[in-house]
């Protein structure tokens, strides 16, 4: 590896541990064209382990070499995806001051307790899994850290306030924009989404019901509960990545798609965004491929049907729970009602047609998904069908409002869905 740069170890817990073991050493540097590359290498004793696992499918194999990127600022996408995106740098800054922080720093000063099964540290050791995590009745001052963060409140040398932002550093790494925590409850580890004062609609028990809907067309959903603290909702999704071993969780390893496609979040990457193209990687990833290209297709169907736009990149995952990859549950479901009746695409291409979220274009893909049109159809109309007749029942359920359903109807009320080109 290069002498310069920004150099860290990575840390992994593998497959029925709950501890870390190092994997490698990564470097972010700059090149001698100006722009940032980064290097990353497996340490030899940890290839030489009998149980030595990859990173990740597609970018980092098992493998004794140098490897090097010069894309995403220099970061390979198994790390990228322990890092903190916009809430979670929200809360960096906030706790940071006024230092200006690059990506490295971003990467550093998240919680230990990231998504999937990375750790980094600067010296050899590797870090402590947490042994406390921070439990329901914290969620009242971490709704109020929250809210500070959202409306740019300083809070000076107030150690109250200080307090709760150390409690809001749990879930930075925990992709979107919305604010959110880790939180204890019981064995499990539970992503607290909180709310917005400025929110149109009640967004924790809306998604909620989205993923009680999706598990009624058959789709591996995450499992999620609504609380109520100080007479605010909080959604809380159990973590898949996560799972209590006795002396400790076991972490496994996740990827989103984003880095599968070896893509990123700039826009003249947009065109890797696709199902097709994730469903490709999943074929050659996944240990049971013909499974989970039908749950992929079915979400795709789902994602139509909910008019869900924010079905990006990083909305989708596969784990790892032992040595090989699966899809991971659904997760981030939310509705975008629009005004348009006639057409409305995905963030993801899913049909030969591009992004267009129609009967047509979702059923021309159906090849990709090792399905039959007829098996394909049948898979559409059942998502649909149930959609359409179980949404507003389920909504209901989860205690959402009469008001709440009036906002977000439009997001089902797709007549397009159904559109078939003319033929000459």
């Amino acid at each position: 590896m290069t002498s310069d740069g920004r150099e860290c170890y990575v840390h992994i817990v593998l497959p029925g541990a709950t501890k870390f073991v190092t994997a490698g050493r990564f470097r972010v540097a700059e090149s001698r064209d100006g722009g940032p590359f980064g290097e990353f290498v497996y340490g030899r004793g940890y290839l030489q382990r009998n149980d030595a696992v990859e990173l990740d499918p597609v970018e980092l194999r098992l493998a004794d070499r140098v490897y090097t990127t010069a894309q995403m600022k220099g970061f390979f996408g198994a790390i990228r995806d322990s890092m903190p995106d916009y809430w979670g740098r929200r809360v960096i800054e906030s706790r940071a001051s006024s230092i200006a922080l690059d990506e490295f720093d971003y990467l550093m000063r998240s919680e230990e307790d990231r998504a999937g099964a990375l750790g980094f540290s600067f010296g050899a050791e590797p870090p402590m899994p947490n042994p406390e995590h921070r439990k329901l009745f914290d969620l009242g001052r971490i709704q109020a850290a929250a809210d500070a963060i959202i409306a740019d409140r300083p809070d000076g040398a107030d150690p109250a306030a200080q307090l709760a932002k150390d409690l809001l550093l749990a879930g930075t790494s925990m992709g979107g924009a919305r604010p959110k925590a880790v939180v204890r409850a019981n064995n499990s580890l539970w992503l607290a989404k909180l709310v917005r004062m400025d929110d149109r609609w009640n967004h924790p028990r809306v998604e909620h019901a989205l993923l009680q809907l999706a598990k009624a067309c058959g789709i591996n959903a995450a499992d999620s509960r609504v609380d109520s603290i100080g007479g605010r909702d909080v959604l809380l999704v159990r973590r898949f990545d996560r799972e209590w071993g006795g002396d400790g969780f076991h972490r496994h390893r996740m990827v989103s798609a984003l880095t599968l496609l070896q893509s990123d979040d700039r826009q003249t990457s947009y065109r890797r965004w696709s199902y097709l193209l994730f469903a490709d990687e999943v074929r050659r990833a996944s240990t049971q491929p013909a499974n989970d290209l039908r749950e992929l297709f079915t979400r795709m169907c789902y994602n139509a049907a909910i008019s869900n736009t924010d079905d990006h990149p990083r909305n989708h995952a596969v784990l790892a729970k032992g040595s090989g990859w699966r899809l991971s549950p659904a997760y981030d479901l939310t509705p975008t009602p629009m005004i348009s009746l006639e057409r409305r695409n995905l963030a993801m291409d899913c049909g030969p047609a591009g992004r267009v979220a129609n009967k047509s274009n979702l059923l021309g893909a159906a090849g990709r998904f090792l399905l039959d049109t007829e098996d394909a159809e049948a898979i559409f109309k059942r998502v649909v069908d149930t959609v359409r007749a179980q949404w507003h029942p389920t909504m209901r359920r989860a205690g959402v409002s009469e008001k709440d359903c009036e906002a977000i109807k439009r997001a089902f009320l797709y007549d397009g869905l159904f559109y078939e080109p003319t033929t000459s």
